[in-house]
């Protein structure tokens, strides 16, 4: 394999994970908010990838297919009778987000990242050692 092609997919890869700690980020930062735009209390995004393959160079690259809101999931309820948003019943809805779960997902994230990083690095020390070669 072509040390270029190798370092592209794992940039490619670099990437998704960003935008995947991107997207669990928005999730802590708005597990509290029990308002949204539409109305309702925020709910977990999920970001979905794919693999695509690049013709130009015949490599298979990971891609983020789609960041969706989480419905399947439900909301959480509290019992808060004395809140503004509270329901008939004294119970007010809030986000669907679990933070632990979040966080678990950042570390799986910045753990991937970091192996694509170490893969461009060995790439490059290749490049290096091969260049040195020829010399």
């Amino acid at each position: 394999m072509d040390l270029m092609k190798s370092v592209q997919v794992s940039a490619s890869g670099m990437a998704a994970q960003s935008k995947r700690m991107q997207v669990v980020s928005e999730n802590i930062a708005n597990a509290d908010s029990l308002v949204t735009e539409t109305g309702e209390p925020y709910r977990r995004k999920l970001i979905t990838f794919e693999a695509s393959i690049d013709r130009a160079t015949g490599m298979t690259e990971v891609n983020v297919k789609h960041v969706k809101a989480d419905y399947e999931t439900p909301l959480k309820r509290e019992y808060a009778p004395y809140h503004p948003l509270a329901d008939e019943k004294g119970f007010i809805a809030k986000p669907n987000v679990d933070t632990l779960i979040e966080k678990v997902d950042m570390r799986d994230a910045s753990r991937a990242y970091e192996a694509n990083m170490s893969a461009i690095e060995s790439a490059k020390e290749m490049m290096v050692r091969s260049i040195d070669m020829l010399r």
